[in-house]
């Protein structure tokens, strides 16, 4: 299913950024208006994890219970974008991990890692998918830490994660553009070769940019695009997630 994102509606959104992360500019409440203005039913915040400079201390998912699962009608789920370390590491503890409703995590600069090269960058996202709480790979796509994308194709099916579009990174208001074309429209074919789900989200860091995706229309508008291929294309598809996510989890918990 192939057109613009006014006609696929996608009304949901899981990247998005708020003051807490240090370099946004949104408190949650107005992210939430920017959502409700655009017609978006649902967005997940998902500030940085603590090794972004500038970024929130632990206490600030911890506390992520005195925050309303709704405001102005759109539902909040409660996330984080870490960042990953060597080794795949996360900067959050698995205890910390399991307060959440939704995980992304992707390499970041400043953030301690000693990563180097594009192997190093691979088998560290890699590594990271294995994290059970591990939902998302954020902005897998992108010049300065790139991926192998066949290998991070086959891990992301193996380990059931979702990878992501990101608007963000073909936005006119950057000075720089962070992402490769030909090789997102090349995720759109990975993604049905391996079956894995792609989600199309904003990386917010403005009320006004939530759910923002017309710097995707490249991908909207590509013969590979599938939209059944996006686990965020309806509010549905996403609580459907994240339902069998809590329960794949609590079965884990019980496991261990």
């Amino acid at each position: 299913m192939r057109g613009s994102v006014n006609v696929l509606k996608i009304n949901t959104d899981l990247h998005t950024h708020t003051v807490a992360s240090g370099h946004a500019y949104s408190t949650v409440d107005e992210m939430a208006k920017g959502a409700f203005t655009k017609g978006i039913k649902l967005i997940a915040v998902t500030d940085h994890g603590p090794q972004m400079p500038g970024g929130p201390h632990l206490y600030h998912f911890g506390n992520f219970s005195i925050v309303p699962d709704k405001l102005y009608g759109v539902r909040i789920i409660k996330g984080v974008e870490a960042n990953i370390l060597d080794e795949g590491k996360l900067d959050l503890e698995a205890e910390d991990l399991e307060r959440l409703d939704f995980v992304s995590a992707g390499i970041h600069r400043l953030t301690g890692h000693n990563l180097k090269n594009k192997k190093d960058y691979t088998e560290a996202t890699i590594r990271a998918m294995k994290n059970p709480h591990l939902d998302m790979i954020t902005h897998p796509v992108q010049r300065e830490y790139p991926l192998d994308l066949e290998s991070a194709a086959r891990a992301a099916a193996e380990n059931d994660v979702i990878l992501e579009l990101n608007a963000s990174s073909y936005s006119p208001k950057k000075d720089h553009t962070r992402g490769i074309k030909s090789e997102s429209l090349r995720l759109l074919r990975l993604a049905k070769k391996y079956g894995f789900k792609l989600a199309v989200n904003s990386d917010a860091h403005f009320h006004d940019e939530v759910g923002e995706y017309s710097s995707l229309d490249f991908i909207f508008e590509s013969e590979d695009f599938d939209l059944d291929l996006i686990i965020n294309h309806s509010q549905k598809s996403v609580i459907n997630y994240l339902k069998k996510r809590e329960k794949r989890l609590a079965k884990l918990k019980k496991s261990v």
